[in-house]
């Protein structure tokens, strides 16, 4: 059969691997120790420097745990710095837990909603069958995370603490991925009678994973009674609050102002473009996630600037290229790859989200940056998998990983250029729900 490896094939590639000595001794250290352990670049090690000329945090990093909430803890991480100022605290958090009921909830009601839109196709359908496969994940992006905070607003954690499903919620996610997909059969099943019936199928999907929800995380409380003990030990009360009411009093940053920005080098994306993912979202009815197309070098210099005024940064890059938690370090060139395995490494940023070796897979903040001469050379993160990981949970990335693997910055509209403010008033391009600019949702 054409194509097919024969047994004369198989012979050469063993010939071929047993001859070189350089593979034979490549492979007695891979089978012993980690292809990390063997290829990391000891220059590289040898300089790296954690200093920054810009430092910000001051406070301790947070754990996800075992859920994909990076997203939402990176956004509650930013907003929690005016909260301490503001209140005079050393350490404070939002409830991480409250957010994510919310989102579940709300992410719930959006994928029937895209069930019933799209009722008239086939199940084989690629939207539709990608929009069965990704019920119920945990990602999520910028404007998904401000439109919770608008309409369900904040809650210290201590009103509602982390859960043992919120802190790991594959179990909780495969029962109400069962409950979705189950009721995107009935609500299909329904929308041949008319909108109206599919909505009231849809209605009792929705009484159900309500019930999962609060089971599993709690029920998210109505009012807190705020008060607290300040660093100087001082006590404060602000009375009963609703969530909405505490994070309009409490959250200094304008969250609705902020806007996103990417990069995205692949051809068909023009710099200076914006671009929406066809259902990614989680609120019915709220601001749909946009991004604004630009070059690399504009997302550093608007990063550096904000971090420079006193203000961390959202950002989102696919975390796990080039990186080593036990320096708590990415560079570009960390590991020696094509030496191990005499092989080209060669995929730049465009073909990589191309051919999908690279997407965005993780939203973390940036607290601190070094400047030398204009220049940036190294970036200061605050990463939320707790303070195991890297150095006290804070990592250093090279300005090299920065232009390889960081692919969005949440950023005031307000400190864009003229030019970009006018192109975020253009009709965005529509980009396929799979697209890899969606992945950090997944």
């Amino acid at each position: 059969m054409d194509g097919m490896l024969t047994v004369g094939d198989l012979e050469q590639l063993r010939k071929d691997f047993s001859a070189s000595p350089v593979y034979r001794l490549a492979q007695n250290a891979v089978t012993r120790v980690t292809i990390d352990d063997v290829t990391i670049d000891r220059e590289i090690v040898s300089s790296i420097d954690h200093s920054m000329s810009t430092t910000l945090d001051d406070w301790k990093v947070t754990n996800q745990e075992r859920s994909g909430r990076c997203w939402l803890f990176a956004g509650l991480n930013l907003m929690r710095v005016g909260v301490m100022r503001k209140c005079g605290l050393k350490e404070f958090e939002f409830s991480q837990n409250y957010t994510m009921f919310w989102d579940k909830l709300e992410r719930a009601n959006y994928f029937l909603e895209a069930i019933i839109e799209t009722a008239g196709r086939d199940l084989d359908d690629r939207t539709v069958a990608f929009l069965l496969e990704s019920a119920a994940d945990d990602g999520g992006q910028w404007n998904m995370f401000a439109a919770l905070v608008a309409k369900h607003g904040l809650v210290p954690k201590g009103y509602m603490p982390e859960t043992q499903s919120s802190s790991d919620t594959g179990r909780m996610n495969a029962n109400l991925r069962y409950q979705l997909r189950q009721g995107a059969r009935a609500v299909r099943s329904a929308a041949a009678g008319g909108l109206e019936a599919a909505r009231a199928a849809k209605a009792d999907v929705m009484q159900v994973i309500y019930r999962i929800l609060c089971i599993h995380l709690g029920t998210p409380p109505e009012r807190i009674d705020w008060q607290w003990t300040d660093k100087d030990k001082n006590f404060h009360r602000d009375g009963v609050l609703s969530p909405q009411e505490f994070a309009a009093k409490y959250v200094e940053l304008p969250v609705s102002e902020f806007v996103c920005l990417v990069n995205d080098p692949r051809p068909s994306s023009p710099i200076g473009r914006t671009f929406t993912v066809q259902y990614l979202g989680n609120v019915v009815g709220g601001p749909p996630v946009v991004y604004l197309n630009v070059d690399t070098q504009v997302i550093k210099d608007l990063a550096a600037a904000t971090i420079q005024g006193g203000e961390p940064v959202w950002f989102g890059c696919d975390v796990g290229k080039m990186m080593s938690s036990d320096y708590g370090f990415w560079d570009a060139g960390l590991y020696d790859l094509p030496s191990v395995y005499d092989a080209a490494f060669d995929l730049d940023k465009a073909a990589r989200l191309a051919y999908h070796e690279s997407a965005m897979t993780h939203a973390m903040l940036f607290t601190g940056v070094d400047v030398l001469d204009g220049a940036t050379r190294r970036w200061r993160v605050e990463n939320s998998w707790g303070s195991d990981q890297g150095k006290d949970g804070f990592y250093t990335m090279d300005d090299s990983w920065f232009s390889q693997y960081v692919f969005e910055i949440a950023a005031r509209k307000s400190a864009l250029p003229a030019d970009l403010q006018s192109a975020l008033d253009t009709e965005p391009i529509v980009l396929p729900a799979w697209d890899p600019m969606g992945a950090l949702a997944r």
